[in-house]
């Protein structure tokens, strides 16, 4: 593909990024505390942000295989209007007070989430080998406008209608369907990967039980999970510590930012130090996290540990899939995007499913610490990847 239309293709990818995230960030802003209004019990708050994950994991599978067939323009096109189907279906669901019906929303919403999860390959696809770390990242980084522009729907649409947060998830749906609008412009190569007698491919789990399959894999997951975990908590948490709304989505915007604000020179920095080094860091970096916690419950120590938060899963989730790049080719990358990408949503369901509960069992700043041998496990996985990496190296240079 030629240069300046390449260029073009990851700027609707990150402009695409930037209104999926914008839906995603609103979600995890107001969702649980939506929730808390209908739930019968505290614990079930957070209901409707694990529906979004479980139709993100029970969709990103089906999803990847069906754009081998139809090509990603359709696929990201339909995940958009799913979205503004979800929104709106989530605004009748607090508007007659039915939390199964604000779950369906945000189910939908989770749909939206699966197929958009493949931007980000997209725009490996239209990028030579020299642009892609770079062009991963600057998709990510369009949800740089989503840390501003997710807590800012959700105030808005908070009391914009008679029940409360009903506007957020119309506004929402508004933005999904200019998602879809702008992704009918996106041209990606197509790629056949059925397989053939002169290149069949890996069978999955030859593909799958990869080594650096396994730790990008792991790596990601962690990162993912650590931060919907903690992000699902916080605006709760504040809430219970005596913080008001507008405060608690000025630290999801603080964080959203630290999440995405780095992909201008995350790709950069994996080129020059490699991508396990910054996957490393970012599991400091995450630890450093759930340090801040234990400095106390105001404002500085929410906003200091979720940025720090957002910055980890950044150095995780972007070195996870560079590193996951390097592991299949053309003809395997529908099988071998879906399941990681449907793994780490698994990861992510369960995180946000219990993240209320914990919350009420634990408390704030013990249920970050039960994090901490999560994070040593990845570390480990890492390390360990990068010794077998060397070892096997040094066998085949002799």
């Amino acid at each position: 593909m030629p240069q300046q239309s390449m260029h073009k293709q990851v700027m609707l990818l990150a402009t695409a990024q930037a209104l999926f995230q914008t839906s995603s960030v609103m979600v995890m802003t107001v969702g649980g505390l939506a929730g808390a209004i209908i739930a019968s019990r505290p614990e079930l708050a957070t209901i409707p942000i694990a529906a979004m994950f479980l139709g993100t994991a029970t969709t990103t599978f089906p999803a990847s295989m069906w754009m081998t067939r139809v090509g990603r323009r359709a696929g990201f096109v339909l995940g958009a209007m799913l979205g503004g189907a979800g929104g709106l279906t989530a605004a009748v669901g607090i508007h007659v007070g039915s939390l199964l019906l604000l779950a369906c929303g945000t189910f939908l919403i989770g749909c939206y989430q699966a197929f958009a999860q493949f931007y980000r390959f997209a725009a490996g696809e239209v990028s030579d080998d020299t642009f892609r770390p770079r062009a991963i990242s600057l998709v990510l980084a369009g949800g740089i406008v989503a840390a501003l522009a997710g807590p800012m729907v959700g105030r808005l649409g908070a009391s914009l209608l008679s029940a409360q947060y009903a506007g957020s998830f119309i506004l929402l749906a508004v933005v999904a369907l200019l998602g879809a609008a702008v992704l009918s412009g996106l041209r990606v190569p197509r790629v056949l990967e059925e397989p053939n007698p002169s290149s069949p491919g890996r069978s999955w789990s030859e593909i799958v039980s990869q080594p650096a399959y396994l730790v990008a894999l792991f790596g990601a997951a962690t990162g993912y999970g650590v931060m919907i975990l903690a992000m699902t908590a916080t605006p709760i948490a504040m809430v219970h510590h005596h913080h008001d709304l507008s405060t608690a989505a000025t630290v999801i915007q603080l964080h959203v930012l630290g999440m995405f604000l780095p992909s201008f020179f995350t790709g950069a920095l994996i080129t020059r130090f490699g991508v396990l080094q910054i996957m490393l860091m970012g599991i400091v970096l995450l630890a450093a996290h759930v340090v801040t916690t234990l400095t106390g419950t105001g404002f500085g120590s929410f906003a200091s540990a979720l940025i720090l938060l957002g910055v980890g899963w950044n150095f995780l989730y972007i070195g996870g899939t560079t590193l996951l790049t390097t592991t299949y080719m053309n003809i395997e990358r529908g099988r071998a995007q879906a399941t990681n990408d449907m793994t780490i949503f698994a990861v992510g369901l369960a995180c946000s499913f219990s993240a209320a509960a914990l919350l009420q069992a634990f408390g704030w700043q013990l249920l970050n610490v039960l994090l901490l041998p999560w994070l040593a496990a990845a570390a480990a996985a890492l390390t360990w990847l990068g010794y077998w990496q060397k070892r096997r190296q040094q066998v085949n240079a002799e």
